[in-house]
């Protein structure tokens, strides 16, 4: 209850305050604000993924504008030689609002990253969504096997099921490309697991199945017990590394990141940015509570 009514108050204190703590994970408000940050992980030997604020919008213009954006995203951090991709999400370019017009922004999109030989990612959304993006990913892979990829959540029942069925749209022998993410929206039950032990369990198991079958898959987490056990299956199974990356958020757990780096493994960071910062980081504690407890201490304690 008390994290609950923090998650409340805060979207209500002066922005300013907010910023204090959402700078450290959010690389900034404009296009030079990410070139920035993304310069910086690059000189570290960390690639980037690039996003652009913003979801849940209510009108088509809205969702034009957005991909203007995004599209001047792309042709401007390819261009100043950027080591990384892109990730979009798909509410952001009118999936709620009218699918076929969300399809074609978001292919128009892609196909201005394969021309750029780049990459999008589509960010996985809450359970209403999970459906029509797969379909929407599904469509994409088809015409771009090498330039699109997903966002999988190991907390949803459902998951090692996708995989199963999308394990068949393979096409000229390019692999499917997967960031496997624990999850984070707030969801039923009955679709999503909630212990941590069954969170754990289940991210491994649709680990290893990507790995068995010839996916490549992007290992998104900060859990060092999941990072150390990842080490153990790409170990055992002899999984080359041109087959697997790391994936964190930008501004977290830097040690354990820095140390998957000097491994010599394959790191890349996920790097937000724009104008929607504030109400980002609000919707952010609507899904997840559990989180404002923890914005509290970052006002005040490093780390």
């Amino acid at each position: 209850m008390f994290n609950q009514l923090l998650a409340n108050a805060l979207p209500y204190m002066p922005q300013k305050l907010i910023w204090i703590f959402s700078k450290r994970y959010i690389a900034g408000e404009t296009i030079e604000d990410g070139l920035k940050a993304c310069r910086q992980l690059n000189q570290q030997g960390i690639e980037v993924t690039v996003d652009l604020l913003g979801e849940f919008i209510k009108t088509i213009e809205q969702a034009e504008e957005n991909k203007k954006q995004y599209i001047e995203i792309i042709e401007r951090f390819t261009s100043e030689g950027i080591v990384g991709n892109f990730s979009l999400k798909p509410t952001m370019f009118g999936l709620l609002i009218d699918k076929e017009v969300c399809l074609a922004n978001i292919e128009e999109v892609v196909k201005i990253a394969a021309e750029k030989k780049s990459f999008i990612r589509i960010d996985m959304e809450d359970s209403q969504c999970v459906d029509i993006e797969i379909e929407l990913y599904r469509n994409l892979q088809q015409k771009y096997p090498a330039n699109v990829g997903l966002v999988l959540q190991a907390y949803l029942r459902r998951t090692k099921n996708d995989l199963q069925n999308m394990s068949s749209i393979h096409l000229n022998g390019t692999p499917l490309n997967f960031r496997l993410c624990k999850g984070i929206y707030v969801e039923p039950k009955q679709i999503a697991f909630k212990s941590f032990e069954k969170i754990q369990e289940h991210y491994i198991d649709d680990l290893n199945y990507m790995l068995d079958h010839n996916m490549y898959v992007g290992i998104a987490t900060h859990d060092k017990q999941l990072v150390e056990k990842a080490f153990e299956i790409i170990r055992e199974k002899k999984i080359d590394k041109t087959k697997y990356e790391f994936q964190m958020l930008y501004g977290v757990t830097p040690e354990l990141r820095s140390s998957i780096v000097q491994k010599g493994h394959k790191m890349r960071v996920y790097v937000p940015f724009g104008k929607d910062w504030f109400g980002y980081s609000t919707r952010r504690l609507k899904e997840n509570p559990k989180m404002a407890s923890l914005i509290v201490k970052a006002l005040f304690f490093r780390g």
